[in-house]
């Protein structure tokens, strides 16, 4: 038996290494990001039909974000929030499936120049295709290789049951719900990444429940009472709250939790045709720049740092989640383009905040909003702006447009939505970039299924369930 006295050296060894590992300036991060999820969809939220118990164990282990908004009202706009921290339209990403311009600077290229090992698994939806999620072509200008991402397995769009996708230009076929199956293979890569010694990050975007909604039966069967298109989309979210258990337990089991950042959310309000409702009490849906089209639900989980879970109102949005991991990995200023829309929300993992320096502003297809601690201007269209002024604290529900009743808030808040406009305006002309203008090359959206790239794979895809309509009408239109 070792002495007491020979133990010390080696116990100082283990807790020196122990530090080490725990480097809170260079966590393991991963983003998690759910496809048409309604701030509403989850148990926490008092959903009345579905039960989320595993963003329900995340909410009650982490900070559970109440003011959660995406940064935009759909997808493509909100993913380029994601990799910027600038608001979708300065991106070039005015709706969904356009492109994100080449000339922005990413959260992936960030990490990456910081010796991050960088993927992506799933939904894409910045390299400028619309139509249903197809396998990303190997020299797709545009792909998630293109922004930073060392590994890849990922497709255009939405995506669902056994889907095939496409790892760095390669196309594979998986069997199961397309949720599990993306959590499965992160998990794999950072298992192979372990071996590294070098932090992680990692996106994880679902296809779910975005629409066609194909659920399997197991996970319809506590809703016999909806109609067939609502047990799909709640069998949908089943499936994905069960796939964050197994993320969660599969970072426990690789000994990575610990010093892991975790981030939930989703890319847009909820869906109007699905019963019972998608977004709780909030006024309207996706595609709206009401509180019903933006609110998502929110969560960050980071057990090194949030150790004291709490729920919190500060508002914050997707265009937060870089300029937040930038002050945590101390990313030179130069890894981020300005003008920025978003913050560092770091401080408020530990303490809570009194309120945000300066409001959040929304744009997307002429529709427009501000959004500050206690009020929100609307402009239904920002070109030819009439304003609707609300107080979030005594009206969360938007039913009381207070602009007439209150004419100095009214002015003061929609001078400064048309200020943040006018910069979007110049983010838009391609001023923000060291050109000074837009560098040709870009495109804005088309549909895959007509573009001569993936010609030579539609008579493939024709057999597949997901794209035969679409691949079958742009095949005859090539015959014509």
């Amino acid at each position: 038996m070792k002495s007491p006295l020979l133990l010390i050296p080696l116990l100082a060894g283990v807790a020196a290494l122990s530090a080490a590992t725990t480097d809170l300036a260079r966590p393991h991060i991963v983003l998690v990001m759910a496809d048409d999820m309604g701030w509403g969809e989850t148990s926490y939220n008092g959903h009345p039909v579905l039960k989320t118990p595993h963003l329900d164990a995340m909410a009650a282990a982490g900070l559970r974000l109440d003011r959660f908004y995406a940064g935009a009202p759909n997808c493509s706009p909100t993913r380029s929030t994601v990799m910027t921290g600038r608001s979708n339209d300065r991106c070039g990403v005015e709706n969904h499936g356009y492109a994100l311009r080449r000339q922005e600077k990413t959260i992936a290229q960030g990490l990456r120049a910081a010796g991050y090992l960088t993927a992506h698994f799933g939904k894409w939806h910045l390299n400028g295709y619309s139509g249903p999620g197809a396998p990303i072509l190997a020299d797709d200008a545009h792909s998630p290789g293109s922004f930073g991402f060392d590994e890849w397995l990922s497709v255009t769009n939405f995506f669902d049951r056994d889907p095939i996708l496409s790892r760095k230009g390669k196309w594979e076929e998986f069997k199961g719900d397309s949720s599990e199956i993306i959590v499965d293979e992160a998990l794999k890569h950072l298992e192979r990444a372990r071996g590294s010694g070098r932090p992680t990050f990692t996106v994880i975007w679902y296809g779910s429940p975005h629409a066609p909604m194909i659920a399997a039966e197991e996970d319809m069967r506590d809703f016999p009472q909806l109609e067939r298109n609502s047990r799909n989309h709640y069998g949908e979210l089943v499936a994905m709250d069960r796939s964050v258990g197994t993320l969660r337990a599969g970072l426990r089991k690789l000994g990575l939790a610990d010093n892991t950042l975790l981030w939930f959310c989703s890319d847009n309000g909820g869906l109007p045709e699905i019963r019972p409702g998608t977004v709780g009490h909030l006024r309207g849906f996706k595609g709206s720049v009401y509180e019903g089209g933006l609110r998502v639900p929110g969560l960050i989980e980071w057990p090194a740092v949030i150790n004291k879970p709490r729920v919190t109102s500060y508002p914050a949005g997707t265009f937060d989640i870089f300029p937040t991991i930038a002050e945590i990995t101390k990313l030179p200023d130069s890894a981020l383009l300005k003008p920025l829309d978003g913050i560092s929300i770091r401080p408020l993992f530990t303490n809570e905040l009194p309120e945000r320096p300066q409001a959040m502003g929304f744009r997307h297809t002429r529709r427009a909003a501000l959004i500050g601690n206690r009020y929100k201007i609307v402009a239904l269209n920002i070109n030819q702006p009439k304003f609707e002024v609300y107080d979030l604290q005594t009206d969360p529900r938007e039913e009381k447009d207070i602009s007439a009743s209150q004419p100095e808030l009214t002015a003061r808040l929609s001078k400064e939505l048309l200020a943040w406009n006018e910069s979007v305006q110049a983010s838009v002309a391609g001023r923000d970039y060291p050109e000074g203008r837009l560098v040709p090359g870009d495109q804005t959206t088309r549909p895959w299924p007509t573009s001569p790239e993936y010609k030579p794979y539609l008579e493939q895809l024709q057999k597949r369930p997901e794209y035969r309509t679409a691949a079958t009408k742009a095949g005859k239109k090539s015959v014509d």
